[in-house]
């Protein structure tokens, strides 16, 4: 899946570490206009999309990748206590590059940002549970 050329590079995602994100405009029940900025997985890095499938426990969790594998997902303490996921979950993740099988979740979407993602094809259909 290719990223959009019209992807925003703005310096607050720059600070957090992330390398591209994209604008979403979504309207409230009032009718007005709001504009997000959502994150993506910054391709060069090996950084992909995720969906958390079971809790394994010790903040480790199964996920299910956009490249069809099956591997063992880590919070890692940084981000322990300031992320919850839950089932279901959209992640980027880094897969660990000495040993392919595990990974580091790096950023969660809510529910809404799922759905902004899913509704302007950033989504790779193997995820698709949105």
């Amino acid at each position: 899946m290719d990223v959009p050329h019209d992807v925003a590079v703005p310096s607050d995602d720059k600070k957090r570490g992330f390398k591209q994100s994209v604008k979403v405009t979504i309207e409230d029940k009032e009718g007005q206009k709001h504009t997000l900025r959502l994150p993506l997985p910054y391709r060069p890095k090996g950084e992909m999309f995720a969906v958390a499938e079971t809790f394994q426990g010790g903040s480790r969790l199964q996920l299910i990748c956009e490249d069809g594998k099956r591997r063992m997902g880590r919070i890692p303490g940084k981000l322990r206590r300031r992320m919850w996921v839950r089932e279901n979950d959209l992640l980027i993740i880094v897969p660990w590059s000495f040993q392919d099988s595990k990974a580091d979740v790096k950023f969660r979407y809510t529910t809404t940002q799922s759905a902004n993602l899913k509704r302007q094809d950033l989504i790779p259909e193997i995820l698709d549970i949105y």
